[in-house]
């Protein structure tokens, strides 16, 4: 919260830009970079998108989310690491072993997983949003194995066994102490053994979306979960000291107590450390410079597409400002009233913010 409340003021620093031509200026102050800041996230995933872009394979992607059942809320709450993780380990597994099932594809999948926690309305709702290939590498690491574009696996098939790994993982959690029951809804004793019961009895959510068309969509729509933040800043409409309107869904708005609205943003602050974007199958990073560009090799002779020859020149990464025009249309370092290329002048740092007692 620190960080998010002296992202670009005064107390972080910056630059002062001025045009040499018409004494145009204008000051820009540093940003906090917290993976959690609405304003700070916009270059980080424009930068991993261009990162992305050489992993990503010629053949149609399916988009697939797995969601935690509500009974599961307040263990996760009090244990978000750890469920986290399992929920990370039991998605990305069935989705590798349904692709390795000879009666289904028999090939390995490829697979980008992404952490959400929210809903539009702010509240907990862990769930996964996957990007998974179209079909995978033979075992024999000899072909590339095309899936039906209708679907990837039947979703009830996927919840089943998704229901099963997950409450699998979190019983042997349980057994081995690594999992706090205190200030859960499981806390009395025998309370968490009929949870589990009450669970297998429970239909899961999996959702599975139809194929993208080609890797450009996939492209455009991984930029849409990746580094988003529990809400942006353009969903709030309205904040007078006390209460604050944001959209949700459908058009609609939800007003809600200052407090409360602080509150609900902070249960998505993930664990220190905890990586959110994960990499599984063909897409792991074990695999980027082996099985993966066998992969990619494979593909482009079977589509017909030229590989690239060893002579080709190495593009280099965007810098800020590039991917600033790109992002905004406008080149953050030109004058806006003369078109001048502006001087760079460091601003000093203010006090930090204190917050009133």
């Amino acid at each position: 919260m620190r960080d998010i409340e002296a992202c670009r003021t005064a107390s972080l620093g910056g630059h002062v830009d001025v045009c040499p031509k018409c004494d145009f200026s204008r000051p820009s102050y540093n940003s906090c970079r917290n993976r959690h800041c609405p304003k700070c996230q916009s270059l980080q995933q424009a930068r991993w998108i261009e990162a992305r872009v050489e992993r990503l394979l010629p053949t149609h992607y399916f988009h697939s989310v797995f969601t935690l059942p509500a009974g599961l809320r307040s263990i996760a709450m009090r244990n978000p690491k750890l469920v986290f993780e399992l929920l990370f380990s039991a998605a990305s597994s069935t989705l590798l072993d349904l692709g390795r099932d000879e009666a289904r594809l028999g090939a390995q999948l490829g697979i980008t997983a992404v952490l959400h926690t929210w809903t539009r309305k702010l509240t907990f709702h862990p769930h996964l949003h996957c990007i998974v290939t179209g079909g995978g590498l033979a075992e024999e690491q000899d072909r590339w194995i095309s899936a039906n574009r209708r679907y990837l696996f039947p979703v009830k098939v996927m919840a089943k066994l998704f229901r099963g790994k997950f409450l699998d993982r979190l019983r042997r959690a349980q057994r081995d102490g690594r999992l706090l029951l205190d200030g859960t809804d499981y806390a009395a004793e025998g309370a968490f053994a009929q949870c589990i019961t009450k669970l297998y009895a429970t239909n899961w959510v999996v959702y599975s979306k139809t194929a993208f068309a080609s890797s450009e969509h996939v492209l455009r729509y991984l930029g849409r979960y990746t580094h988003r933040v529990a809400i942006s800043n353009q969903r709030i409409q309205a904040f007078d000291g006390h209460i604050v309107r944001f959209a949700t869904k459908g058009g609609e708005t939800l007003t809600l107590a200052a407090e409360e609205f602080i509150r609900r943003f902070l249960l998505h602050i993930l664990p220190n450390g905890f990586t959110k974007i994960r990499h599984y199958g063909l897409h792991a990073a074990s695999n980027a410079k082996t099985k993966l560009a066998l992969a990619k090799r494979l593909l482009e002779a079977k589509l017909g597409i030229a590989a690239p020859t060893k002579a080709a020149a190495v593009i280099e990464a965007p810098s800020y400002r590039e991917l600033l025009i790109l992002l905004t249309g406008v080149d953050p370092l030109l004058c806006p009233l003369c078109g001048t290329l502006m001087q760079r002048r460091p601003l000093p740092r203010a006090p930090p913010l204190r917050s009133a007692a």
